[in-house]
This record gives C-alpha cells, structure tokens and sequence, in this order.
C-alpha cells in the first residue's frame, strides 16, 4: 500500500507521491491508481487553502475562461430506448446543455460472433443516436461513445453510418489493446475520434498518443494519477497536435477539480459532467454546484474553491 511511506511527508512533495504511486499502480491496477489519484486531489486542495489561492493558480495559473461542459445522460436515461434517449437530451438542453454524450450501445453483447445478433444492436443503437440528434437540433453537439464493443471492421462500419449525424466525436470504438485498431479506424474516420479513460499515466498515454489512436485523449483525474498526471498527459498531446477533455462522470468534487486543471490547459476542448443521475447532485458541495450557459462557472475560491456538505451526504448516504 502507499499509505505508509507517504506518512510525515510534506503536503508539496507531489511529485514524490507520483512516482511512488505510480509504481504501485503498475502492480496493483485500478484500486491503486484510484487511491493514488485522490490522495493526489487531496494534496492540491491542501495547498491551495494553505496558500489563499484557487488550485489553477498553481498549476500555472487560468487561460480557459470557459469550462465548457457537455452532459452524458447515459446512466440517468431509462428506458434505454429512442424515446428515452431522446426524453433526457430534451431535459439536458433545457438545463442549457449545448452538447450531449450518450453510449447507446453498451447493451450489446461482448461476443461478436453472431452477426445478425450484433447489426441488430448496431442499429438499435444508432436509433438512439438519431433520437437525440432530432431533439437537440444540427446545432448542437452530439457525442457518442461505443464503450469499446466492436472490432475494426464493425467500428468503421460505424463510423460510416454515424457521418450524416455530424457527431461532435465518437468515443472508444474498439479497445485500447491493441492501439493499431483504434488507430485504423482514426485514420478512416470522418469525425473526430476519441478515448482513454482507462490508461494510466504518461507511460501509458505515450504509446496511445504516438500511435495517433486519437484526435481527442480523454485521461480521466480519478484513474489516471490525479491532477499533474493529467497535466503532464495533456501537455504531451498538445505536443502531437491533440486536444484534451478529461473523462469523470463523477461526483461534483471531480468535477470542480477537473476543471482547475482544465482552466490551465492549452489544448483543452470539452469536460463531461454526468447529467440527471440524482436530483441533489448540486446539494452535494457547498457552494452548490451551478452549471451556467453549458459551462462550469470556475471557483475562485482557496483550493478547489468547495467543500462536502457534510448534511447532504449523510442525507443520502447508501446504508
């Protein structure tokens, strides 16, 4: 575990927790990496409320005056179908959403072996797509993300059928192993391609970026070693000519400490926000969180500028 050796250690020494932790989470995977990432978070916030400033001013300080937020409404959506799709992007864009994410075919089996079984998937999920693009209009974003269920040839299929959509981008067509795959369909592909909520650290967004896997890499702060691990995977991709919009459909508190790293980032695009999940997500942090115009209003405030309202999680804690 990393606990021990981190005990007595400065609230600044980040980067000798990155190399620690990393290292831990190459043995041990996603449990660590996850530890690792929020002890992270915790030390950011730390040393902002110790030195009175907002996070972003010491990751190298804010050239983003607009967070831009796109909502992923595919876990609050039910039922799954095109009406239901299309039910909740209408409620996201009367929220002031100005694009909207959904994974409309990750009820489709793993096995491709039956063919006939995944074009029925296929198409079904391309309904839902089509739902959504007829509620939100062709001026809106629209973004789709395959959850890694199909194999190249399926994926540019795909991405042929999804082009009059006019798609923001399409997410994880294939799995990241092996990267030649995603890179194909990269290369084919008419809209932009993006991924990689899964990949840990720079070592291993290298080899996805060099590959050219993606137009858009998408390190998620809760998984991929906290937030300079996001800001050291962001400035590689900038270096290839990328853009970066982290991955969290996560809590209110990931959500404001994704955005303190995206304010700083030369080559950020979007951050997602998970929409419609609960109705008191925005109860949860004090102040409470507040979504204006599809943008995430940047807290000034010491550290990540909020804090866990302590009533609302014992509220709705789960027993």
């Amino acid at each position: 575990m990393i606990c021990c050796p981190i005990k007595g250690r400065s609230v600044y020494d980040i980067e000798y927790l990155r190399g620690l932790g990393m290292e831990e989470a190459a043995r041990s995977r996603q449990p660590a990496a996850v530890a690792m990432s929020a002890l992270e978070q915790c030390l950011w916030d730390i040393q902002g409320k110790i030195a009175n400033r907002p996070v972003y001013e010491l990751l190298g300080g804010r050239i983003q005056q607009r967070i831009r937020l796109y909502a992923n409404i595919n876990r609050s959506t039910d039922p799954r179908t095109p009406d239901g799709f299309a039910s909740m992007a209408g409620r996201a864009v009367a929220a002031g959403f100005d694009a909207v994410k959904l994974a409309p075919f990750d009820e489709m089996p793993r096995d491709l072996s039956n063919s006939e079984v995944i074009e029925d998937y296929t198409k079904r999920g391309i309904a839902c797509a089509q739902a959504v693009r007829n509620t939100i209009g062709p001026k809106r974003d629209l973004l789709i993300d395959v959850h890694s269920h199909l194999d190249v040839r399926r994926g540019l299929d795909l991405a042929r059928r999804f082009e009059p959509l006019n798609l923001f981008w399409i997410e994880e067509v294939t799995p990241a192993d092996p990267v030649t795959d995603l890179a194909a369909i990269n290369r084919e592909a008419k809209m932009p391609t993006a991924g990689g909520e899964l990949i840990r650290g720079v070592r291993g967004f290298y080899p996805y970026i060099k590959a050219e896997a993606v137009d858009i890499v998408m390190p998620d702060p809760k998984y991929c070693g906290g937030l300079l691990e996001l800001k050291k995977i962001a400035a590689m991709a900038e270096g290839a000519g990328l853009k970066a919009s982290p991955h969290g459909p996560a809590s209110p508190v990931g959500t404001a400490a994704a955005a303190q790293v995206c304010a700083t980032l030369p080559n950020f695009l979007i951050l997602e926000f998970s929409y419609g999940e609960v109705p008191w997500r925005a109860e949860l942090i004090d102040p409470p969180e507040q979504v204006v115009d599809s943008a995430l209003p940047l807290s000034e405030r010491p550290g990540f500028g909020i804090n866990l309202n302590e009533r609302t999680a014992r509220k709705y804690a789960v027993s």
